[in-house]
């Protein structure tokens, strides 16, 4: 099932119209980032042309985070993320919801693509562009 299926289905959160309750663990994993290191990945990602997964913007906690496949394992201890996997639990917007307020999906493909976790690892440690080029991605995301 591709993510963008898996979030359909999803359980909606009572009280909370367009949010849905995402299983981690099963099939991908995710890498949760502050948005001022996820947004310049984001940016040298596309302007690679890497295959993105998706990629959802909390705007209240200015965070990304990145669907990658699963057993990256502690692949991730030396770069200021955190991998959430099995146990783990994602608040997020259906596919078709943006808000101003919460943020949405920077990128959501129709597919099963996910983030490759050695492009993204590379990405992360890339020297960060400036302000610029991040409200660029900025723009590009709810």
């Amino acid at each position: 099932m591709s993510f963008r299926d898996a979030l359909r289905t999803a359980p909606q959160i009572e009280d909370v119209p367009g949010l849905r309750l995402l299983k981690v663990g099963d099939g991908w994993d995710l890498v949760r980032m502050p948005a001022e290191v996820g947004f310049p990945a984001l940016a040298l990602l596309r302007s690679t042309g890497s295959v993105i997964g998706p990629v959802l913007y909390d705007r209240p906690g200015d965070r990304l985070y990145y669907a990658i496949r699963t057993g990256t394992g502690d692949s991730w201890q030396d770069l200021p993320v955190r991998l959430l996997s099995t146990g783990a639990w994602l608040v997020a917007p259906s596919p078709y919801w943006s808000d101003d307020w919460f943020g949405g999906w920077c990128e959501l493909p129709d597919d099963d693509a996910l983030t490759d976790p050695d492009i993204l690892r590379t990405s992360l440690r890339q020297p960060q562009p400036g302000s610029s080029n991040t409200e660029v991605v900025l723009n590009a995301c709810p």
